[in-house]
């Protein structure tokens, strides 16, 4: 699968999918989800912004099991690896994990309070698109096996679900 992925060489896929990951990268990676959840309690959404943190646990997540698995990287002698500065196991992918917490959520809460449509389905689409495109720039960079990618999916929405589950709960309690 990796192999196929990493088929399809050209300088514009190599953009797309290193765009996809950059924000999953320090430093950028530890100040969005701030900037985003301080937006919303700029805007008087309090409960939003504490959710939007909430979903940033991910890569706590992501951590924790990495420490468990301990499963080696894909190295440059099995497949294409795009230099980046990585360390640690491989999985479960943390990018793709934190990406469904962060912007996934970021998504729900976009459908839940833009209240233009155009713009509902910019805001929606671009984050929903974002997490769709982090997984397979994870594996075209060699970063990743498309099982910690697969996983971390998978686990990243089982978050995600309890993560706006709470949500809902609260917003209607409260």
């Amino acid at each position: 699968i990796t192999l196929r992925v990493q088929g399809h060489r050209s300088p514009g896929v190599a953009r797309v999918m290193a765009w996809a990951s950059w924000p999953g990268f320090p430093p950028q990676n530890r100040v969005i989800v701030p900037l985003l959840a301080g937006g919303l309690w700029i805007r008087g959404h309090r409960l939003e912004a504490g959710f939007q943190l909430a979903a940033w646990s991910n890569a706590v997540l992501s951590t924790i099991v990495k420490s468990v698995t301990r499963r080696p990287r894909p190295l440059p002698s099995q497949v294409a690896v795009v230099m980046a500065p990585l360390g640690g196991s491989s999985f479960p992918s943390g990018h793709v994990l934190t990406y469904v917490g962060v912007y996934g959520f970021a998504a729900y809460l976009a459908q839940r309070l833009v209240e233009r449509p155009a713009a509902r389905r910019l805001v929606v689409g671009g984050l929903v698109g974002l997490v769709a495109l982090v997984g397979p720039s994870r594996i075209y960079q060699g970063h990743h096996w498309p099982t910690d990618v697969a996983a971390s999916y998978l686990l990243g929405l089982s978050s995600l679900i309890g993560v706006t589950t709470a949500y809902r709960r609260l917003k209607r309690v409260g």
